[in-house]
């Protein structure tokens, strides 16, 4: 194996175990931000001996060794400033030496408890101390393995300001004390709400990109995906974490065919389901049954997992079962009322009984404050309005849709949309 062939593996090597190596260090040394140094010490000496000394057998294990050993160096440095400094100390220079001769006999012992210490650091990278863009940034941080340099070209943000809000965040957390625990009885619920509110974030954002010039960012749903599998597995009796895996497997399935060769937007109507991802299908479906027969009364993650199962069920997009989704969609409005959930529901209601009942739905929400300056609004009613033949009035919402949308694909489809309409008016 040539140096660049070690360098590669050590970074996807790394890139694979780099969340269960913070998880694992941050229950050692209770402090994430260390943690995460720790983890990236161990990085380093890998990518120093590793093309010197060949690939260990058991390289999760070598680089938890090395992270212990450099946190044993840190800590003694540091034991003057806290008295538990030199019992963690013992604690891990007594790991150390049970795993002697070699790192790689500790494999084992590398592998225990990596399910819980990755749930915990899950809880505490979505803590709700901290804000949902700071949440969004950690996660993909720590958990997702991104760099600051990722983080911010996937967000359109500046670097510096995702660096700032990460540090931030470590900061924020470490002088609250929050404990690496999995929180129990109430707290659970909230804290639970958190993680699936940042996975369900992470993947709307790469499933339509919010600006840009790019329709999707699918690495998000890459990461948001494999971040929803993982809390899922992690937390099986949770049916609000099997009904968010459920629900991103199969908006996932779609992503083939949501847009053409050269990158533009093809609504679902118009989608080609034959290039849906069956197996992402099967995976989905397999998920919801798994939440459902958990037996507990559906919340806002499994119901629109169950919205999305009745499009990945339909062969054809007229076969689509509407009423189905607009009772589904009555009862997300009761479980999470929003404005948006509202407009969703008003889209189901004139799929399943006309245009004219979906109107009048979206006409009650113009003045809603939260929707004042969302794209989606006139988008949706520029749609109805163009379904019952009023192409004049379809074209304004059209237009003011594409002057408040941010992504450009989205701008230039708007606009087409708008275009037709006036060659549709012109017509009449």
């Amino acid at each position: 194996m040539t140096a660049t062939d070690t360098h590669r593996a050590i970074e996807a090597v790394f890139r694979i175990e780099q969340a269960k190596l913070i998880a694992g260090l941050t229950r050692l040394v209770r402090d994430v931000g260390l943690a995460e140094e720790l983890a990236q010490d161990a990085h380093l000496a890998a990518l120093e001996r590793w093309p010197l000394e060949g690939m260990p057998d058991h390289p999760a294990a070598w680089l938890m060794t090395a992270a212990k050993r450099r946190a044993i160096d840190w800590l003694r440095h540091h034991q003057m400033r806290s008295r538990k400094e030199p019992e963690l100390s013992r604690e891990l220079e007594a790991q150390l030496a049970a795993a002697r001769p070699g790192p790689d006999a500790a494999a084992e012992a590398a592998d225990e408890g990596i399910d819980d210490d990755l749930l915990r650091l899950m809880f505490i990278a979505c803590h709700p101390l901290l804000s949902a863009d700071a949440r969004v940034a950690l996660t993909l941080r720590l958990l997702g393995g991104l760099s600051t340099e990722e983080i911010a070209r996937a967000f359109l943000v500046p670097e510096p300001t995702i660096a700032q809000r990460i540090v931030r965040a470590k900061r924020l957390l470490a002088k609250r004390r929050v404990p690496f625990e999995t929180p129990r009885g109430a707290e659970l619920g909230a804290r639970l709400a958190s993680v699936l509110e940042v996975i369900y974030l992470i993947f709307n954002e790469g499933y339509t990109a919010t600006a840009g010039e790019d329709w999707m960012r699918p690495a998000l749903c890459e990461e948001a995906l494999r971040l929803g599998r993982m809390l899922a597995e992690l937390a099986p009796a949770e049916p609000e974490a099997q009904g968010l895996a459920a629900l991103l497997e199969l908006q996932a399935s779609r992503i083939p065919a949501r847009t053409d060769a050269a990158g533009e937007p093809i609504l679902l109507p118009d989608q080609d389901r034959a290039r849906w991802d069956r197996l992402l299908i099967r995976r989905g479906l397999e998920r919801l049954a798994r939440a459902t027969a958990l037996g507990f009364e559906p919340g806002p993650y499994v119901l629109q997992a169950e919205i999305a199962a009745c499009h990945a069920r339909a062969p054809r997009a007229q076969d689509t079962d509407w009423p189905r989704i607009a009772a589904l969609y009555d009862a997300l409005a009761r479980c999470q009322p929003s404005p948006v959930v509202e407009l969703n529901r008003a889209v189901a209601q004139a799929m399943a009984h006309g245009p004219a009942a979906g109107l009048a739905r979206v006409d009650a929400l113009r003045d809603e404050p939260l929707l004042r300056n969302y794209h989606l609004l006139p988008s949706v009613r520029g749609d109805l309005l163009a379904r019952l033949g009023r192409h004049e009035e379809a074209r304004a919402e059209f237009e003011r849709a594409a002057h408040l949308a941010r992504n450009v694909r989205e701008r230039e489809l708007l606009r087409a949309r708008a275009a037709a309409q006036a060659q549709a008016a012109q017509a009449s």
